[in-house]
């Protein structure tokens, strides 16, 4: 017997009244985004990383509009990026000279704009799909996906980065990537939101990927192995340079003689590394320092890889060109090297202005394009030769994007990655930069040396592990050992396609499911 329209009338204004008020949802919702930052580095406290996902999902109840879900969404992330990234204010607030006041309107602005991807994951869970686990978590990941390439990307704050070390789901990272870590834990979280709405048949299948995972973590396949050559020493230099002074034209000289310094005890190594922009000027006016560091390697039998500003004299065109284009860039000298790694990921307004051509529309902008930028480096670049080795590169912010760092390690025997985190200072800034670095360890199944200016320097092994690290803030030598492996994991070789084909095929089924079940409910 079908309800009558005064019963439907009682039970819509019955659901009205158990609506809680917006405000304290919003509150609830900004807070759950703001609590995963303890689930990160330095914290560590992974379980966050599957409560704070499962709130998000408990709000979004199934009779609620789309605007109601996007608002909730939308607070979520701005907790998430407004506490997860407020390591950001250091930069623009101690180094950029920015008022206090100023700092932290942007940092609700860039809130305010990295939260669209959770408000707009919020409403389309809430309209467009079926109002379950499966829908939730295949949006979640095509929400983290996006974030490594829409309007250049701004890939942090994973929630596959909270389990890089609990082995028991991060296994799948070499299969799938972090994405595949991220799926699993929020199916999990929601699930289990689900089971306490008594629906327990999601969380017989998240336990199910569980056991994969695990299966996975107990059977350890090797999926790249030794080279079988000896493993090489390596000496990682860490300056400690402060922000405020290096890029000053006087103190140039005593960078150098800070490096050479620390370095003078290492010649004989294998592998001396400098972090990023070690060399504080263009390779054409360090000529001498340069020719000097590479006799003492030569003498030495040392490889000595350092970053750089390379300045690209041969492209320049006096003809078309202002400048000649130059890049943020790492290259290898001395003995048994050669190469030249021009970055590829840079960041917005710190390395070039985007939209750099269309500013002088605007009056108060005009002949901001005649500031210098950085120039990209290309796609497809071949790895250093290091040593009878092939040795892959990324440049600080780029080791956040698990497929350009993927394709960076095809064909290498081990990686390195150089950074100068000291704009971010004593913030969790650097400390979550090293925990990604360990991922893409993982993932790839490579050794990493991490070269930075102020910390955190480190040598990790192919499964993600810390095997050494050098302390923050301290004037430094890093000496270990690397291993050179080969083969490929299966994330090197088929990289994200596999994860976001199944997270598609999981949002149209969820979809047809959806379709189906509202008409079934129209036909009654």
């Amino acid at each position: 017997m079908r309800p009558s329209t005064v019963d439907l009338q009682k039970r819509l204004n019955a659901n009205k009244s158990k609506k809680k008020p917006l405000l304290l949802v919003l509150v609830v919702a900004w807070l759950a985004g703001a609590m995963f930052i303890l689930a990160l580095a330095p914290y560590g406290f992974w379980p966050i990383a599957l409560v704070s996902p499962a709130i998000l999902y408990a709000l979004l109840m199934p009779d609620m509009s789309g605007k109601r879900a996007f608002i909730i969404g939308e607070a979520y992330g701005m907790g998430l990026w407004c506490v997860g990234a407020f390591w950001l204010y250091t930069s623009i607030h101690d180094y950029g000279d920015t008022p206090a006041w100023l700092a932290l309107i942007l940092i609700a602005l860039m809130g305010l704009g990295m939260g669209l991807f959770h408000g707009f994951l919020a409403l389309v869970f809430n309209r467009g799909v079926g109002k379950q686990p499966f829908a939730f978590a295949a949006l979640w990941v095509l929400q983290e996906w996006l974030k490594t390439w829409l309007f250049t990307g701004f890939p942090w704050l994973f929630v596959g980065y909270a389990f890089t070390e609990q082995y028991w789901l991060s296994s799948l990272a070499p299969v799938a990537g972090v994405f595949a870590v991220s799926f699993v834990a929020v199916l999990l979280a929601s699930s289990v939101v689900e089971q306490m709405r008594n629906r327990g048949g999601y969380l017989l299948a998240s336990f199910a990927l569980l056991v994969v995972s695990t299966s996975l973590w107990l059977v350890d396949p090797q999926w790249t192995k030794p080279k079988g050559t000896p493993d090489l020493s390596v000496s990682l230099i860490q300056g400690n340079i402060p922000q405020d002074l290096k890029w000053l034209t006087e103190f140039q000289i005593e960078t150098l003689k800070i490096y050479a310094t620390l370095s003078s005890t290492e010649w004989g190594r294998d592998i001396i590394l400098w972090p990023e922009s070690s060399i504080p000027m263009f390779q054409t006016e360090a000529v001498g320092f340069i020719g000097e560091m590479v006799k003492l390697a030569k003498e030495t039998d040392t490889t000595w890889v350092t970053g750089i500003p390379y300045k690209d004299e041969a492209a320049f065109n006096a003809a078309s060109d202002k400048y000649p284009p130059f890049y943020n860039s790492v290259i290898a000298l001395g003995a048994q090297a050669d190469g030249l790694y021009k970055k590829q990921r840079l960041v917005p307004f710190g390395e070039y202005i985007p939209f750099e051509g269309m500013l002088d529309i605007l009056p108060d902008l005009a002949g901001s394009q005649d500031i210098l930028s950085y120039s990209r480096g290309d796609d497809q670049q071949s790895p250093l030769r290091v040593r009878g080795h092939n040795l892959g590169a990324a440049i600080c912010y780029e080791v956040a994007y698990p497929d350009t760092t993927r394709k960076n390690a095809i064909g290498t025997d081990f990686l390195l990655t150089i950074s100068n985190d000291a704009w971010f200072g004593t913030s969790a800034g650097p400390l979550q930069h090293l925990q990604m670095v360990q991922m893409r360890a993982l993932e790839n199944g490579r050794w990493f040396m991490r070269a930075t200016n102020t910390g955190v320097t480190a040598i990790i092994d192919h499964k993600g592990h810390i095997v050494k690290r050098a302390p923050q803030f301290e004037r430094t030598v890093l000496r270990g050992n690397i291993q050179a492996r080969v083969g490929n994991t299966p994330f090197m070789t088929w990289g994200n396609y596999p994860i976001l084909i199944i997270m598609a095929l999981l949002l149209i089924l969820s979809y047809l499911g959806k379709r189906t079940g509202v008409r079934a409910r129209l036909g009654k």
